[in-house]
């Protein structure tokens, strides 16, 4: 049998041919040895000396004059996660422990490998390969690993599983030694590996000399054992819940600039990974009593990358700019270049067009996937946007077809409005007639050509020179007119806007004062290298004066393939490129065509969040709405900044009141008492009653100040509701907030808060009750 050393720290060995055969004959035997084809691993009692971790005064632990049954171990399923250097064995939740058991008990010798769905269907586990694959993005693929015995240093924080093989042989031994209530046993591998079983609960392993640590030099850490543990239940490890199978709502989650979504370097699978994980506990602590009722199952959460589209290999933008990047601070440079960056690519009339596709086709391939894996489901579906991921999806939502209008695609025909040319017609008048039989291999029509992109064509074999000509044609041709209907219908979305009086004229040609808007009007600057170029902010967004805001990069924005219920958007800069463009102001009639709730969630620090509401009501001015904290109350810090206000104007209160009474008192005196008043005076009185003027102002001020305000309407972009909602900073951050505000900025995807608003909004929709947990 041969063994090696994992880079776990474990041990791996060759499968064994044989099972293990008779350790002991006998109580009496002293010494036994387990063969197989290829070595052997002793098994010999342990002569009665001190070991050296001094386990002698365990020994005598747990021991029964009568030796418990034996009882084949449980097993438990676990994967295993690489981070860097460090390497992890995570447990899967005990409902997916049980269907991968029970699927490697079915599959046996059989050729073909059995699939199990695990997390949430967001994993498959192949079974006999011992492998788990991503199924909604891309990530390595990580080994799966059926435990029964683990490990443990001294060092070490947590233990570890032994590979199959070598936990087989430790049951093996294991089962002899309670079945014969024979202890104190050792096992030597030939490796030079040894496990001791000293009783029932005391198990060691010793490594040799020649794999410990370079850097240990004395005897005693040498030979320092590892500690050794049977069945899942014995170890400090915790299991996760399982996840519902209902699905009772779909949210996707766009990231912002560069690669990394929070101040660990994480990717946004990490990120959405822990915003999920918030949001089942959430709501079983929120929504337990709907949960044990059957009304909640759970909602699931998808991230939606399109930065390494964007910088991969097809756009070759990484390069290019490497090529101008002077050598000096090359750290700061790279990090600028990957991150920073960004904004200025989604303001390239290039690099947007790539942007805004690589999301929408990425949401419209992950809903369908989504539903091909959960055909049961019939919820809705939203949005989330954090940073400039934000601004991507409301220019995207902004540019959307409304009512019937909305597609999955491009209905036949709609696209015929300028050219019905058949797809022979086309590449026969560009000249590409020898690439029809490759089109028509993949089933592409006319229409579904219109929809692909370069790297579509590119996998189809097509060369780059044939590949732009059909691009450019399909683009200039047969899209404006959709693009022109987009921006009409989402023009004619606002009922409020009014229309500039170039645009909106009669027949005739007079100028008409009608309510409806008649087709917009673009100002274009044809670009010699690119058919993108930029226009007029015409999306329905109106100002009072009519006039059409501009700066919006002119592209064919493609549809998705459903609506979306609501927009959240994570520390957005919505409000400011909406005002660097040229908009002053968003009508208040104004909604999204596809999608009619919009939340506009930040924190107070955030140096990159901007509010909306005061471009809906600028007349006056509204403190945003305080999301309120997941236990149910605020933040200590700021309960106790609302009492210290509360004792001021109560204080400020008093004080008035007092000089109100001791004036009405002095008033109310006897006139013989008074003496005669002259002219001189007068004046004093006038002082008086003007004092107690004042007085009751300021109190009625006060008064009206603890009353509250009436409700605001804020337009129809969230259904006349708030927009605004802001976080509670913690205690720490209140100190220093400049000290925290990068980090404020990157808080949503841990933010229990955050999390908690969104279930609140989604449940409440679907009619289910909100329960605050008694604390």
């Amino acid at each position: 049998m041969s063994f090696s050393q994992t880079e776990e720290g474990g041990l791996s060995q060759a499968a064994p041919k044989d099972n293990t055969q008779d350790l002991f004959d006998s109580s009496t035997q002293a010494e036994a040895t387990v063969k197989t084809p290829e070595d052997q691993v002793k098994v010999s009692p342990v002569v009665d000396e001190v070991s050296p971790s001094s386990t002698s005064s365990f020994e005598m632990l747990d021991m029964e004059s009568v030796p418990a049954p034996y009882q084949e171990v449980q097993p438990h399923w676990f994967f295993c996660r690489r981070a860097d250097d460090d390497t992890s064995w995570l447990p899967f939740s005990r409902e997916d422990s049980d269907k991968l058991e029970n699927a490697c008990n079915t599959v046996g010798d059989e050729e073909e490998d059995v699939v199990v769905a695990v997390d949430g269907e967001r994993y498959d586990v192949h079974v006999k390969e011992r492998m788990r694959y991503a199924v909604y993005w891309e990530q390595a693929p990580t080994e799966v690993r059926r435990c029964t015995w683990f490990y443990k240093g001294d060092k070490d924080t947590k233990f570890m599983p032994y590979p199959e093989d070598f936990s087989k042989n430790l049951e093996d031994a294991y089962m002899i030694a309670v079945t014969l209530d024979e202890w104190k046993r050792k096992l030597d591998f030939p490796t030079g590996e040894t496990v001791i079983l000293h009783n029932p609960k005391l198990i060691m392993q010793y490594q040799p000399i020649g794999l410990q640590d370079e850097w240990v030099s004395s005897p005693s850490e040498q030979t320092r054992p590892r500690t050794v543990k049977r069945g899942v239940n014995n170890v400090f490890v915790e299991i996760p819940d399982g996840e519902s199978e209902k699905v009772d709502h779909l949210v996707f989650m766009v990231h912002g600039i560069g690669p990394a979504c929070d101040l660990r370097f994480r990717s946004i699978i990490q990120c959405v990974n822990d915003f999920r994980s918030a949001s089942l506990s959430l709501l079983a602590s929120h929504y337990k009593r709907a949960q044990q009722d059957g009304q909640v199952g759970r909602v699931e959460f998808l991230p939606v990358n399109w930065h390494s589209a964007l910088h991969g290999d097809a756009t070759g933008v990484d390069e290019d700019i490497q090529r101008i990047t002077l050598p000096s601070i090359s750290r700061l440079r790279h990090f600028t270049n990957d991150t920073l960056l960004d904004l200025f690519f989604y303001n390239s009339p290039t690099y947007c067009q790539t942007i805004v596709d690589t999301v929408a086709s990425e949401i419209n391939r992950l809903h369908a996937l989504f539903q091909r894996r959960h055909p049961e489901f019939n919820g809705a579906v939203s949005v989330v946007g954090h940073s400039l991921g934000s601004l991507i999806l409301f220019d995207l939502l902004t540019n959307q077809r409304n009512g019937s209008q909305v597609r999955e695609g491009v209905p036949s025909g709609e696209l015929c409005n300028v050219n019905c040319d058949t797809l022979e017609q086309t590449l026969n008048r560009l000249g590409l007639q020898q690439y029809l039989g490759t089109l028509q291999a993949e089933n592409l029509d006319i229409e579904s050509l219109a929809l692909c992109q370069d790297s579509d064509l590119k996998d189809l074999g097509i060369p780059l020179g044939p590949r732009k000509k059909i691009l450019n044609y399909v683009r200039r041709k047969w899209l404006p007119e959709v693009r022109q209907d987009c921006k009409t219908e989402a023009l004619r979305q606002a009922l409020g806007l009014q229309v500039p009086p170039q645009v909106a004229s009669d027949n005739d040609g007079n100028q008409s004062s009608g309510a409806t808007p008649q087709q917009s009007q673009f100002h274009r600057t044809q670009s010699v290298t690119s058919a993108v170029d930029y226009e007029y902010f015409d999306v329905g967004i109106g100002q009072t004066n009519g006039s059409i805001a501009k700066g919006q990069v002119s592209i064919n924005y493609p549809q998705l393939a459903f609506q979306p219920q609501t927009f959240f958007a994570f520390g957005s800069p919505i409000g400011m490129f909406l005002t660097v463009r040229g908009l002053k102001r968003i009508d208040p009639n104004y909604t999204f065509p596809t999608c009619k709730r919009f939340y506009n969630i930040y924190h107070p620090y955030d140096p990159v969040a901007y509010r909306i509401e005061p471009m809906i009501v600028s007349d006056v001015d509204v403190e945003p709405m305080l999301i309120p904290h997941h236990k149910g109350r605020k933040r200590m810090h700021l309960e106790l900044k609302d009492s210290l206000t509360r004792m001021s104007m109560d204080l400020k209160n008093n004080v008035l009141g007092s000089l109100r009474t001791a004036w009405q008192s002095f008033a109310r005196l006897p006139v013989a008492a008074l003496p005669p008043v002259e002219e001189g005076e007068s004046s004093i009185e006038r002082n008086l009653q003007e004092t107690q003027g004042v007085c009751e102002e300021a109190e009625s001020s006060v008064s009206a100040e603890q009353t509250e305000q009436p409700e605001i309407k804020m337009g129809m972009l969230n259904e006349g509701r708030r927009i605004d909602y802001v976080l509670q900073e913690k205690p720490i951050e209140s100190f220093n907030e400049y000290l925290f505000a990068i980090q404020s900025h990157l808080c949503y995807w841990e933010s229990e808060d955050t999390a908690l608003l969104l279930l609140k909004e989604i449940y409440d929709k679907l009619g289910v009750a909100f329960e605050q947990p008694q604390q």
